[in-house]
């Protein structure tokens, strides 16, 4: 059975986030009682780190990467384990005056050389000084540094065990880095994104009083991982800078028994969790009747949900399965944010749940206009395609959001756009990449998010991004409800399948990658003609259905589905094949047979 860890409640008046620096943050956090927890793929609790354990060990270890020499403002590169070793190595560079820069700590289906080349790249990029790596990805981490002007290269206990240097502390002031967080990855390379402690503190103070409230009575339970934005900013650095208590599982023990997550907020009295959308879907197709039945989740009041196209029915799966528990579907916390901002740009109402916008997707695609539909049978019945996004709430204070068309005018109500933002919590650019920075930042500070949505009644509503956009002919078209027509299947499971169009010899190809579980041949067939009929019958376009093995799809290091990946590998299934339509087709259904 999980133990709770740290308190919950503490003896200092909470403070959200109104500090200068995350430095004056953990030396206030640390006169209390409250801290991290983490806890194993059994639930249970392994190792209770208070906040005044943790400053304690931070600045002892950031004496001792003092001794080694570095630089004020060198990096320090950490594989971001979910675990004490990576928050203890992150504080101690923020009194050593050194940058974190965090690392993937995911091998995915591309195996170790994959992994390797992943994070040789990012090396590359962010020029460490030091490298740290836990024991299960050390030898990764020494193959990726290998030839790299690397100072050191070693596993934790190895920088734990130098002694400590008589150098004074190097705190940080507002303007300096405070890290860099490298950008999932899902439609460009990934790049290092420079957050300033300015902007980490703005956004957290932002995260923490308009958008989720954070109370004295708050608890937090996390499994996302430390490497994502989500993960770091919204459930490690939020919850210090506040003064709650956490509780951590780690990413690949969620992912083999998702339950355990809601076993240690049912345990522990969890408030406040966030998941992308595939992490709640995943909950409930896994959870059992009697799981559900050991299970009180009557006191989470914030679930949060972001960093990829909110489905409702994922949601609504969700909060059918778990009504029996306690949980209530209001707790739902739609909210928009990217690394670039820091972390959040938007919330929805607390406890409203969230709201659907239902609008008329040929209207979307041809004229790049939002109508909204109110009466959705009739609307089917007359031949409209509706689809469906979810609201995302409106900006956080000291934030802007514009929406802008091709030419950079900026549109009004229910017109869709790229939407560009500015704030404090905005990035100062790309670490070593000022190309990339000047195309995506202006030089008063607009930030181009690549993402395309529109407004309505004061809320932002996202509708994909502008690199995944499917034109075929002139009509745009989103993915992800071509994506939706195939999940529709019985056979299809949400996240299975991947849209995305290549060219042809006279035009762009609309193609479907999808994941199917069915060995019988006549079956597959059946399924891949069903969705192929269905998406000619909704968006009047023939779309390639190809099937693959389960597990086949590329993911992102944050979890998310990479359309730009399943591309990719699409083509080099087939690239032998002519780009035209009947080569291209016949392949398909050889390598799919």
């Amino acid at each position: 059975m999980a133990t709770k860890g740290t308190p919950t409640k503490n003896n200092l008046p909470l403070r959200a986030a109104d500090f200068g620096t995350l430095v004056e943050a953990l030396d206030y956090a640390a006169q209390g009682e409250t801290g991290f927890n983490f806890y194993n793929a059994r639930g249970q609790l392994y190792c209770a780190l208070p906040y005044a354990q943790l400053r304690t060990d931070a600045i002892a270890l950031a004496k001792r990467l003092l001794g080694t020499g570095i630089q004020r403002g060198d990096r320090l590169a950490l594989i971001a384990e979910t675990g004490p070793d990576f928050v203890r190595f992150f504080y101690a560079c923020q009194y050593a005056g050194l940058v974190p820069v965090p690392l993937p700590a995911a091998v995915h289906l591309g195996g170790r050389q994959a992994f390797i080349k992943q994070i040789r790249s990012m090396l590359q990029s962010s020029t460490p000084t030091l490298a740290v790596a836990p024991s299960d990805f050390i030898d990764m981490m020494e193959e990726a540094a290998a030839g790299l002007d690397i100072k050191m290269v070693g596993e934790p206990e190895h920088f734990q065990s130098l002694p400590e240097s008589d150098e004074a502390l190097r705190l940080p002031e507002a303007g300096e880095l405070a890290y860099l967080q490298y950008t999932s990855g899902s439609t460009r390379f990934p790049r290092g994104v420079m957050i300033t402690q300015e902007a980490v503190m703005a956004n957290l103070s932002g995260i923490l009083r308009d958008g989720i409230g954070m109370n004295e009575n708050d608890r937090c339970v996390s499994w996302l991982p430390y490497y994502h934005d989500m993960g770091l900013v919204g459930l490690v650095l939020a919850c210090m800078a506040s003064q709650r208590s956490v509780d951590y599982l780690g990413t690949r023990d969620f992912a083999m028994r998702p339950r355990m997550w809601l076993k240690i907020m049912s345990e522990n009295g969890g408030t406040v969790s966030f998941s992308p959308p595939f992490g709640y879907e995943l909950c409930a197709r896994r959870l059992r009747d009697s799981d559900i039945e050991k299970l009180d989740l009557s006191a989470w009041r914030v679930a949060g949900v972001g960093a990829e196209t909110i489905r409702p029915s994922s949601l609504n799966h969700f909060a059918e399965k778990l009504e029996a528990s306690g949980f209530s579907r209001n707790a739902f916390l739609p909210c928009y944010g990217m690394a670039e901002t820091s972390l959040a740009i938007s919330f929805a109402p607390l406890g409203k749940g969230f709201h659907i916008d239902h609008v008329d997707g040929g209207k979307l695609g041809n004229e790049r206009h939002a109508e909204a539909v109110s009466d959705i049978p009739a609307a089917q019945a007359d031949g409209i395609h509706v689809s469906e996004f979810v609201h995302c709430g409106v900006t956080m204070p000291g934030m802007e959001l514009e929406v802008r068309d091709e030419d950079g005018t900026i549109l009004g109500e229910r017109k869709c756009g790229t939407i560009f933002v500015r704030g404090t919590s905005v990035m100062t650019g790309y670490f070593n990449d000022p190309e990339t920075t000047e195309a995506m930042l202006s030089a008063d500070g607009w930030l181009n998010t690549g993402d395309l949505g529109y407004m309505a009644n004061g809320e932002v509503i996202i509708t994909g991004r502008q690199k995944d956009l499917i034109i075929i002919k002139g009509r745009n078209i989103w993915p992800q409800d071509l994506e939706y027509v195939a999940e529709r299947q019985e056979a299809v499971r949400p996240g299975d399948a991947s849209a995305f169009s290549i060219p042809m010899e006279d035009n762009e190809q609309a193609v479907m990658v999808v994941q199917c579980r069915q060995a019988n041949e006549e079956a597959r067939r059946e399924l891949a003609e069903s969705i192929r009929s269905n998406v000619q019958a909704e968006f009047g376009i023939d779309c390639l259905i190809e099937l693959v093995p389960p597990h086949t799809l590329p993911r992102t290091s944050s979890g998310k589905l990479s359309r730009s990946g399943a591309r990719r590998d699409f083509l080099q299934r087939h690239q032998e094949v002519d780009l035209k339509r009947e080569t291209v087709h016949d392949a398909v259904l050889s390598i799919a047979s």
